[in-house]
């Protein structure tokens, strides 16, 4: 009991506090539009690998570009600038001044963030405002999902993933209006929304639709020499199938589980290789060795693993949810047919997984399509032409150039 209104006390000397530097953070992003800003766009605080494909993607185009983030994920650490202060004091002076905020408004004439928000996204009043106050510097914002940023539950139809959200995530009960509102206030206050994959379920409205904003770099990620796209499935070792979960519910591990111990017992040489919390070279390294990726069971679409995998030429299995398909070829973004992942469900996981180990001229086929897909979809060059003509629709320009001067 004690405990619990010390929480609440705290809260709201937090909430006042907030309140007291409202119009503080108003007049400084107001004269924030008099200091001539040296970066085009800023892309953070979430420590998010996307971001530093898409500053490559972007560079690509003529901006200048700056990956910033506060915290770091076992993923990658390959950020621009880093703000990660070791001391607690230091950490907590970091967040009671704004600083992040401040020194985004200052340097970037643009920021990509996401739907958690920006350097304000852990405030507990100045979020709410957040680009309101970019507007008022002048600063753009282009808005974008990742996914769990955006996922208010009571907005999707696929009740099997809201069961399975209930397992990883069960925060979720708690945070589902922070999520709804933040939806609702960058839908309504970015210069610029994009949306794509499944968020379509969570999001009113955008702007630009994409079959995923991801991007990725296919010099670094593609075929090579050890496993090239025509070498046979080795006869002498098991069939491989890599799996690497984020979260074990939300992507079916338990299926994939579950239908190789079945084959096993069956008598067919299968192995799984699972995984959890690699960095992304150790990730690149694995993918090298296995015969297919599957990806995910519940979600209904595809993301980063599933790119990294195809843009390497390896089958990924994944579940893909046909009104989604639908939505993108009618949308003309994808041809009937052209994603070239194996679709399949809980329900056909072991029967799929028996036929690919019989039809190594299929698989090697479904391989082959995975590169040239990425390259038109996903690549950093695909993705930045998209970019570069969502920054002309708001105005942004790269700094030297003559509509810039203009």
């Amino acid at each position: 009991m004690i405990v619990t209104l010390l929480k609440m006390l705290k809260k709201c000397l937090r909430l006042l506090i907030e309140f007291l530097e409202l119009p503080f953070l108003i007049g400084i992003a107001i004269l924030s539009r008099l200091v001539p800003r040296p970066i085009d766009i800023g892309l953070g605080p979430m420590p998010m690998i996307n971001n530093i494909y898409h500053k490559k993607a972007l560079v690509q185009q003529g901006y200048s570009v700056e990956t910033f983030v506060d915290d770091l994920y076992f993923i990658t650490d390959e950020f621009d600038r880093k703000f990660l202060p070791t001391s607690r004091i230091m950490r907590r002076l970091l967040r009671e001044t704004n600083f992040l905020f401040l020194f985004a408004i200052f340097r970037y004439r643009c920021l990509y963030v996401y739907f958690t928000g920006g350097p304000l996204y852990a405030t507990a009043l100045l979020w709410r405002f957040e680009p309101q106050l970019y507007r008022l510097a002048g600063v753009r914002t282009v808005i974008m999902p990742y996914g769990g940023d955006v996922q208010d539950l009571l907005r999707t139809p696929n009740l099997v993933f809201r069961h399975v959200m209930a397992k990883d995530y069960p925060l979720q009960r708690h945070t589902r209006n922070t999520i709804a509102k933040k939806i609702d206030i960058w839908s309504s206050h970015a210069n610029h929304v994009i949306s794509g994959c499944d968020w379509v379920d969570y999001m009113h409205f955008w702007h630009t639709l994409m079959v995923a904003h991801f991007s990725i770099d296919t010099q670094r990620w593609q075929p090579t020499n050890k496993t090239s796209l025509s070498t046979p499935v080795d006869s002498v070792r098991p069939f491989r199938v890599l799996h690497a979960p984020n979260h074990k519910a939300i992507k079916g591990t338990d299926f994939f589980i579950r239908a190789v111990e079945e084959l096993r017992v069956e008598g067919e040489e299968i192995e799984l290789v699972l995984v959890q919390k690699l960095p992304n070279d150790e990730i690149r390294r694995l993918i090298d060795t296995v015969d297919v990726v599957v990806d995910q069971l519940i979600i209904g679409w595809y993301a980063m693993f599933a790119i990294e995998a195809m843009a390497m030429g390896k089958p990924v299995l994944c579940y893909l949810r046909d009104d989604l398909e639908r939505l993108y070829v009618d949308a003309g973004l994808l041809e009937e047919n052209e994603i070239p992942l194996i679709n399949c469900s809980p329900r056909t996981v072991k029967e799929t997984l028996r036929k690919l180990m019989h039809d190594p001229e299929g698989l090697k086929e479904t391989g082959r399509r995975g590169p040239d897909y990425v390259k038109r979809h996903h690549s950093v060059e695909s993705v930045g032409e998209v970019f570069a003509q969502i920054n002309k629709s708001i105005g942004l320009f790269p700094k030297g150039s003559q509509d810039f001067a203009l």
